[in-house]
């Protein structure tokens, strides 16, 4: 199929609309993933009165080659054509240095930033934590008292939320058509009604999950109902929404000049863990901050410790007996953020689909980078944009 025709005619073709049913797939993911607003109910994250502003430096990046799946040298320009990428953007000591668009993205237009969000939750905490407002070694229950009997009871803290610690009865199986991830997708909205199962919403079905024998701390094991439990917490915690929390501390204090968004359920709860719609150049600024240690067009916005703590500790571990040692085998998990490499500098924010934060702060390098790839979990791109992430980095320190 076109998808320049996903959407075009008014009203579609039946084979060209994106519904419920297909949206995550490709081609419409094309179309959906920058039009989530048509398809999902949201609440806005309000943008900042004055925006911090970016800097350009344009630079010639795209014969910078590196290794394709197959071991085949391409170009960024190649790279960027055949994976499905819709948008990049590059910054090299605070200015931009390239920036690229497809399917239909502008520099204007929000993406649906997929578990990036998580990494963006995993940052508000330490803002939070730093005013007082939450204790990262709280128990959960301490927020919510409602979640007695289900497995975030019984010992389970807040920072056992952040690191992915849950011992958690839990198959985040992308693929599956039922079980955990198709219930899991049905309390929040993101899928079809299925008649013949109850209805629910987030909050109700987060009360349901329960423990897989395993102490928390022990083992990472990436779960996103934790984020979305993390997020209620900080309800908790300020007595106010999640979009509302987001915009006020982190969004429009680190200068975003777009209003950002994120899906909500039927009852209003926020999908804390991959529902949040952002521009790149936004998600630069993000990405800058953390590169800064916290501080965005001069105000520390999140605490200099905090980000300290992201670097430099994790549990190795527990990372060990995880399950996700196939992407980054001498990885490291703290927060939300994703160390690529133990001893290295680079760290991450990851989200299905192809949706990236890559920030390296030896080479003074932030790349963000939203797609549309057809498979939630790509491991060949993933690797191969790893391997471009650090062609860039070598070609940038090469310039300079």
């Amino acid at each position: 199929m076109n998808s320049r025709r996903i959407m075009a005619a008014f009203p579609p073709a039946a084979n060209e609309q994106v519904t419920l049913a297909n949206w995550r797939q490709h081609p419409f993911s094309e179309w959906a993933f920058r039009n989530v607003r048509e398809l999902l109910p949201t609440a806005n994250i309000a943008r900042a009165p004055e925006p911090a502003p970016l800097s350009f430096a344009p630079g010639y990046l795209e014969d910078i080659s590196f290794a394709n799946p197959r071991g085949e040298t391409v170009s960024v320009a190649e790279a960027l054509r055949t994976s499905h990428t819709d948008g990049i953007v590059v910054s090299h000591r605070g200015r931009i240095v390239s920036e690229w668009y497809a399917h239909g993205l502008t520099p204007e237009t929000p993406h649906l930033i997929f578990s990036v969000s998580k990494s963006v939750a995993g940052t508000l905490g330490g803002i939070l934590a730093d005013l007082g407002k939450l204790d990262p070694d709280a128990p959960v229950v301490s927020y919510i008292p409602e979640m007695e009997g289900s497995v975030y009871g019984g010992g389970c803290t807040v920072r056992h939320l952040l690191d992915m610690s849950v011992g958690i009865r839990f198959d985040e199986d992308y693929m599956a058509r039922d079980g955990d991830v198709m219930n899991y997708r049905r309390s929040t909205g993101w899928e079809p009604p299925d008649p013949s199962v109850p209805a629910t919403n987030l909050r109700d079905y987060l009360k349901t999950l329960r423990p897989n024998g395993t102490p928390h701390g022990h083992t990472f094991h990436y779960v996103s109902t934790n984020t979305d439990v993390l997020g209620w917490v900080y309800e908790r915690a300020c007595g106010i929404s999640y979009a509302k929390i987001l915009s006020q501390y982190l969004w429009q204090p680190m200068g975003a000049e777009h209003d950002a968004y994120i899906a909500v359920d039927s009852h209003g709860a926020a999908r804390v863990a991959g529902g949040i719609c952002a521009t790149l150049r936004d998600l630069t600024r993000f990405g800058e901050m953390m590169r800064n240690h916290g501080v965005s067009n001069g105000r520390q916005v999140v605490p200099n410790w905090w980000i300290d703590d992201i670097r430099r500790n994790g549990n190795a571990e527990a990372w060990s007996r995880g399950d996700l040692t196939k992407v980054f085998p001498n990885g490291n998990y703290r927060s939300k953020w994703y160390t690529i490499e133990r001893g290295e500098t680079p760290f991450a924010a990851v989200g299905i689909h192809g949706q990236w934060i890559y920030i390296d702060p030896a080479n003074e390098m932030v790349i963000a980078r939203v797609s549309s790839q057809p498979l939630p979990l790509d491991l060949d791109l993933d690797h191969m944009w790893l391997r471009g992430y650090r062609a860039i980095a070598a070609g940038l320190s090469g310039e300079s």
